[in-house]
């Protein structure tokens, strides 16, 4: 069984997708990027600040579906220039606290609306 995740602190869908699914104890959220759910814009002022919103708007699903950092177990990191490489990194690691997921990171052509940073994550609660 599983059960359809849907918060309105995170971006909504753009495309016939959820933003998260529960299956089997596993949380399957969809990747997320620096999209502002209260204002529906993009907030890219700075890799950095964009990091962090694409991290926030992954925080509200976890959050929605009863779930925390601690419990991701695998994530996906989708780069516009791998030389965004370090930054997103060192942002990226500050929201863990220790048993990190696995992990990896890929340089992609394009990325919706033309971001740098798309994560996605799996969690899992047993």
């Amino acid at each position: 069984m599983k059960k359809i995740i849907h918060s309105t602190n995170a971006p909504a869908p753009i495309g016939p997708y959820s933003q998260a699914v529960i299956a089997n104890g596993f949380l399957f959220a969809s990747g997320q990027i620096a999209i502002n759910p209260e204002s529906n814009e993009l907030n890219i002022d700075s890799l950095e600040e964009e990091t962090h919103q694409v991290m926030r708007n992954i925080k509200a699903l976890l959050v929605e579906s009863e779930y925390g950092f601690e419990h991701i177990v695998k994530t996906t990191i989708f780069l516009s220039d791998m030389s965004l490489f370090a930054a997103v990194n060192e942002i990226y690691g500050s929201y863990f606290e220790s048993d990190f997921p696995a992990r990896e990171t890929v340089a992609v052509k394009g990325l919706p609306k033309g971001v740098n940073v798309e994560i996605s994550v799996t969690a899992y609660k047993g």
